[in-house]
């Protein structure tokens, strides 16, 4: 019996996840077809590579010293394709974790561009904050994050796709002065991201000294509802430039001037290189130019 790819590419994924059910989820398969697989290149190759026991996955001592080598043919696969320049080759699914900020600025164009290299992959989306989207990266539910720092995580890849700076912004009905201080701030409901997130922290600390001014922070999960409250006139916001720019340049929302803004949010794409298939180094490399090209 010959070996194929497909049973190489069972065996490393059995390999990193540590489980034949979730192996089977990342290649869009039954588990009985994973466990076939593995078989059939156990049979080929005249060796035991795994063993389960009670629910897990654990390499054997051949199995360990095969695993690198299996990850060669399918680098070398991977090599080959490239340097065909035969991208439509690529089939499989890209697991990709993105910001809300990202879905609100350029994540339509990065999917289009994406359609047009790997004609054949499938983007399966996940939209979180970043924090979840760091720990789907950990344990390998995702490939790719388009996410903003801080990380607690390191990753074997990551490349800076830029800073998005944030900016007060209220609607022209509700009256405010163009130049604000931080009592006028104060006295309008302020609506900003989910309390667990780096905005609210920032938010809450620069008020927080004063006392005085008691404001009224109003939390949201959803970045677009602050955008969509802040134009109804239920409060101002401290918003990304980019995800509010149409709104400004339309009149739904006015710029407020004040002398202090949250930092700017610091987004990179990060995956891991060492693991990953080739095209998902390229996939976030696309997501820099895409990104620098707004």
């Amino acid at each position: 019996m010959r070996l194929n790819l497909k049973q190489l590419e069972a065996f490393v994924w059995v390999a990193d996840l540590q489980s034949f059910r979730r192996a089977a989820e990342r290649l869009n398969t039954t588990q009985p077809n994973i466990s076939a697989r593995i078989a059939g290149l156990e049979q080929a190759l005249g060796t035991s590579l795994m063993t389960r026991d009670a629910g897990s996955v654990r390499l054997t001592g051949k199995g360990q010293d095969l695993l690198a080598h299996a990850r060669r043919v399918l680098d070398a696969t991977d090599a080959l394709i490239a340097a065909a320049d035969q991208k439509a080759l690529i089939e499989g699914t890209l697991r990709l974790g993105v910001t809300e900020m990202i879905v609100h600025t350029w994540l339509r164009d990065y999917l289009r561009h994406l359609k047009d290299v790997y004609p054949r992959l499938t983007v399966e989306l996940t939209v979180d904050f970043s924090v979840n989207l760091e720990k789907g990266l950990a344990e390998r539910s995702l490939d790719l994050a388009l996410q903003n720092e801080p990380f607690s995580r390191l990753a074997t890849g990551q490349l800076e796709i830029g800073a998005y700076d944030l900016i007060w912004v209220a609607a022209p009905d509700l009256g405010l002065a163009p130049q604000q201080t931080i009592e006028t701030l104060a006295a309008q409901p302020i609506l900003t991201h989910a309390r667990d997130t780096r905005l609210y922290e920032e938010i809450a600390a620069h008020f927080g000294p004063r006392r005085d001014l008691a404001p009224r922070l109003v939390p949201s999960t959803n970045l677009a509802a602050c955008q969509t409250m802040a134009i109804d006139a239920m409060g101002i916001a401290a918003l990304p430039a980019a995800m509010v720019a149409h709104d400004l340049r339309s009149g739904a929302l006015m710029p407020l001037a004040y002398d202090w803004t949250p930092a700017p949010l610091h987004f990179f794409a990060r995956y891991d290189e060492e693991r990953a298939p080739r095209f998902v180094a390229e996939a976030a490399a696309l997501a820099v130019q895409v990104a620098r090209d707004q």
